[in-house]
């Protein structure tokens, strides 16, 4: 027998996967894109910069820069992000969207929006959604409010 933290959890987890399948599905057959680079490109739109290194990127997204390294060099050849290589330092390579990349985003952020709706609108109250989301912002307050 589980706790109930321990429980609680797991659902987070299962509900967590249930929608990114769903959402993985819909991005490759409407958009021409995963999930992961969905996320890469929403990271990119919500910093202040627009750009971050494959590094701070790779924090962000909880993956190894080599991982991003790896993400990029295809979304690259479809014109979605772009290297900026640091005027000072020649080093430090940024990953930038592209004009198309935030087109891309914008047109795939409708189509998040969509599953969001589907996800909460039929199951929950509007009181219920906003103690959910004041819920949210507790449970990922040590690790920052990046992506909303």
């Amino acid at each position: 027998m589980t706790d109930q933290h321990t429980t609680n959890a797991l659902r987070l987890l299962q509900a967590a996967d249930d929608f990114r399948a769903g959402l993985a599905g819909e991005f490759a057959a409407v958009h021409g894109i995963s999930v992961n680079e969905f996320m890469m490109m929403l990271h990119l739109e919500r910093s202040a910069a627009n750009r971050l290194s494959r590094v701070d990127l790779a924090k962000r997204m909880h993956v190894s820069a080599s991982t991003i390294t790896r993400m990029a060099a295809p979304m690259e050849k479809l014109g979605l992000v772009d290297r900026e290589v640091d005027g000072r330092d020649a080093r430090l390579v940024y990953v930038v969207a592209t004009d198309a990349g935030r087109k891309k985003l914008t047109e795939t952020l409708a189509t998040f929006s969509k599953r969001a709706g589907y996800l909460f609108n039929d199951r929950w109250e509007d009181e219920e959604i906003v103690q959910f989301a004041a819920m949210l912002r507790r449970l990922i307050g040590g690790t920052g409010d990046i992506l909303a």
